[in-house]
């Protein structure tokens, strides 16, 4: 009689034990379950809009808090995606017209306005506390307007022989055109953030 090595036995597994018959292959793992859908899969069909509507309808305040953060770290993500700066772009003098007028007239993706670029030059003096806490302060609105370009140059390196008393200096521009000028920027009392926010974006 033959032994069918297949067969799941007592007398096979002894066979085996003593290397008569080769060890059974693994029995295959059976499929998973096809996994629940995410939250996230669900919320990735609804536009913002409709986010945050289904947000404020929602009678679960967990629901509300999980569809807001979903909401927030999408536009978050959004902004990232879109973000052309983010910082402040040290320059010096021979790179003037290229970092500032000619990238001012760069319109932004989808600008069909043609308004082109803010770009904020900060012209400031090592060592002068003012010049410091604009430094600070303009880094920050940097972080906080990816979209505007900032860049910085120490002063009477951008025009020579400019003088202490007009630093820092915080020159706008757009379409290739100064729109404002601060001189002394803080010489007078101090600025806050949002303060200097408003003087130029």
């Amino acid at each position: 009689m033959a032994v069918n090595a297949n067969e799941d036995t007592e007398f096979n597994d002894a066979l085996r034990k003593y290397g008569i018959l080769p060890p059974r292959p693994p029995t295959p793992p059976s499929p998973s379950p096809p996994s629940s859908p995410q939250l996230d899969d669900f919320l990735d069909d609804f536009t913002n809009d409709e986010l945050q509507e289904l947000a404020d309808d929602t009678k679960d305040d967990e629901a509300e808090k999980m569809v807001n953060a979903f909401r927030e770290q999408r536009l978050a993500e959004e902004r990232n995606r879109r973000a052309r700066f983010g910082r402040v772009y040290p320059i010096g003098r021979d790179d003037y017209t290229r970092e500032v007028t000619e990238a001012s007239e760069v319109d932004e993706d989808g600008d069909e306005a043609h308004t082109g670029t803010a770009v904020i030059c900060f012209l400031y003096k090592d060592g002068l506390p003012r010049s410091e806490r604009a430094y600070a302060h303009i880094r920050a609105l940097a972080e906080r307007h990816p979209n505007t370009k900032f860049v910085s140059i120490i002063g009477d390196k951008c025009i020579p022989n400019l003088p202490e008393s007009r630093v820092p200096m915080i020159i706008v521009y757009r379409k290739g055109e100064v729109v404002t000028q601060i001189l002394s920027w803080g010489a007078d009392k101090e600025r806050s953030l949002d303060g200097t926010r408003l003087l130029f974006l």
